[in-house]
């Protein structure tokens, strides 16, 4: 059965709420069984138990505000103090609070006495801070201020190794700061304790997660750790931060030592490889070491899917990766997480579709792909309030929130950008049998879940060498394809005797019922030639309105209906629906390949110019006054055989 939260889908039929269509199986000719349930979700916000959101106003917000705001009751904004509600509920949550000194800032803000056995107030001159930091979080200039100074600096030596630069600040290990170790482990079960109470199978799901945040010379190489296991399994072990290690393979070493010890499941997230500095999905470990087999069997373990676009921008790819590309330039970020700024510079291991390609290339060297991973997308945000919709967004930082002060929420110039570069984004989503932790879990493992940028858009798609005439208008969609395919995020069979000489892609999309049209869908296709140079394509391949593909393969634009002055659109243009099956028209059997699709919404209006209208200002400069909303889908990978 097909239940899909705020849009449902049967046959061509849309309708807003609850509703259960008529995809109801067991088991195909593949073994796969028919996942009928479309959740929302993000796996990636912050409360007040993180350092960086309580130095930037958010003291109040903590993990039960987080939980409350996801499944749609009011609650009272942080910073502004107004109340605030999310239009349509998130069916998952996952609070992942920075490892790096959890719940410490809060205790050491707070005006209740701290545990004398905390051993906080050792010294004169630890008094002294804590009192000094206690006045600064007060001011939010004085807040961002001393978050900007506990960030590291630029690298001295910018082709070097990030972490073994001698201008990097290296954190102190937690031999070092072991009189905060208790307030980060009561943090960590208050943290815990909060999503146990939250969880509600079938209904809601609250899975247990941090975030692991290195951050060497400002190279973000931040991941998102979660686990499907309860308290029981959480409560064993604090979360490793980058304070006990900083690259990534000290993470999954203990990942891989804690889940044998414990018997806890893990899986981690990248994230903004947008401003990575060129390391997150490198030709070489972070420590300059070719990647070897093993290195890619346990970097694709244990992270099997990235967080493609957040509100410190985009990640799919780039302009400048990708010229060809009209699409390219979306939410495009350009301040790294460093003191002193530094100029943007744009990589293809910074962007997930160039990593695509090379993790394909890479395994023709090594047999093993580093970077087979899925996508989805979810929000970072620092004020405990899960916010990607543009009329309804909340700030990357609890200050974020007042339209008057977003050009200077943060320092010009400086390691954060201000409140109108941020993007209003994203949501995972998931293909799952029901909504529980080990449901959500197993797809990630498996890859079958997308990204979109906030809205709701349901999307299918599946890879086989043959589909039925008429799949694509067919009610029973879902049934097809998994008998006759394989869905996003899996590997294409090798192909059958006396068959058509080229994969055939199933693609369904729908859009979000509260929200705009759709305005196409295409197919990006990366794959690697024989003599190893790697390309990618982007195809239209369904679209609304009477256009015609030109001879380039471009598609003249959907047009645009937002109205400068108001902000309001209309759904006169596109379609509430799109649908293809699309056969490779470049294929080539002997060339590695993947495919992944991205559906585009019509044009709205960006979060920017509404506040810009509402301040009775031109559209903000930092950002376009109306964006095209997306999604991405996992790919799906084809490998020739040996």
């Amino acid at each position: 059965m097909l239940c899909v939260s705020g849009v449902s889908i049967s046959g061509r039929k849309i309708a807003i709420g609850l509703f259960c269509s008529t995809f109801l199986y067991s088991s195909m000719s593949y073994g796969e069984e028919i996942r009928g349930k479309l959740l929302f979700g993000d796996t990636h916000l912050h409360t007040s138990y993180s350092f960086d959101a309580f130095m930037n106003q958010n003291h109040s917000a903590d993990p039960d505000t987080a939980y409350r705001w996801a499944k749609g009751k009011p609650v009272i904004h942080p910073f502004s103090g107004v109340r605030v509600q999310i239009k349509t509920p998130l069916d998952f949550l996952v609070v992942s609070d920075h490892a790096e000194g959890m719940g410490v800032v809060r205790a050491l803000s707070s005006n209740t006495a701290i545990e004398p056995d905390l051993g906080l107030f050792a010294s004169l001159k630890r008094w002294v801070a804590v009192r000094m930091l206690r006045d600064a979080v007060k001011d939010p200039k004085e807040g961002y201020e001393l978050f900007a100074s506990l960030l590291p600096k630029a690298a001295a030596n910018a082709s070097g190794d990030p972490v073994t630069d001698p201008n990097h600040n290296s954190p102190k290990s937690r031999s070092t700061l072991g009189d905060t170790l208790q307030t980060e482990t009561r943090s960590w079960h208050e943290i815990v304790d909060a999503a146990e109470e939250h969880n509600e199978p079938g209904k809601f799901t609250s899975l247990i997660g941090w975030e692991w945040s290195s951050v060497p010379t400002g190279a973000n190489l931040h991941r998102v750790v979660l686990t499907p296991d309860g308290g029981k399994h959480a409560k064993q072990f604090v979360p490793f931060g980058s304070d006990d290690g900083e690259y990534p393979e000290e993470l999954w070493q203990w990942l891989d030592k804690t889940s044998q010890e414990t018997g806890t499941r893990f899986l981690a997230i990248p994230h903004n490889s947008n401003i990575s500095k060129g390391y997150m999905f490198a030709e070489t470990s972070l420590k300059g070491r070719p990647i070897t087999q093993e290195y890619a069997r346990t970097r694709i373990k244990w992270e099997p899917v990235v967080e493609v676009t957040q509100i410190k921008g985009d990640s799919e790819t780039h302009p400048k990766l990708s010229p060809q590309d009209e699409f390219a330039d979306f939410e495009t970020y350009t301040s790294y997480i460093q003191t002193g700024g530094g100029t943007y510079e744009a990589k293809p291991a910074d962007f997930v579709r160039s990593a695509l390609k090379r993790g394909m290339a890479i395994e023709e060297k090594v047999g093993v792909n580093p970077y087979k991973f899925g996508m989805i997308g979810s929000t970072d945000a620092h004020t405990g309030i899960a916010s990607a919709e543009e009329d309804n967004f909340w700030g990357k930082f609890a200050g974020d929130s007042v339209p008057a002060q977003k050009d200077g929420s943060h320092e010009e110039g400086g390691p954060i950008g201000n409140g109108w570069e941020m993007s209003a984004s994203g949501l995972a989503a998931v293909w799952v049998n029901e909504n529980t932790r080990d449901e959500i879990y197993a797809a990630f493992k498996r890859k079958e879940v997308y990204a979109t940028t906030g809205p709701r858009i349901a999307v299918r798609m599946f890879a086989g060498w043959k589909f039925e005439d008429g799949a694509h208008d067919a009610e029973d969609l879902a049934k097809i394809g998994y008998a006759q395919g394989v869905p996003m995020g899996g590997d294409l069979l090798p192909q059958p005797e006396n068959s058509q000489s080229a994969p055939s892609l199933l693609i369904r999309a729908t859009k979000d019922p509260v929200a705009a049209n759709l305005d196409r869908i295409q197919v990006v296709k990366g794959w690697v030639d024989s003599a190893g140079e790697q390309h990618e394509k982007v195809y239209n391949v369904s679209w609304a309105g009477d256009r015609n593909v030109r001879a380039d393969g471009s598609l003249p634009p959907i047009g645009n209906t937002v109205d400068l002055n108001t902000g309001h659109y209309e759904n006169s243009i596109g379609s509430p629906e799109l649908s293809v099956v699309w056969q490779d028209p470049d294929f080539e059997p002997d060339h590695r390949s993947f495919y992944y699709v991205r559906v585009l919404q019509i044009p709205t209006p960006r979060h920017s110019l509404l506040d810009g209208i509402a301040l009775k200002i031109d559209p903000p400069k930092e950002g376009p006054a109306t964006l095209q909303e997306r999604a991405y889908t996992s790919p799906i990978w084809y490998t020739p055989q040996t």
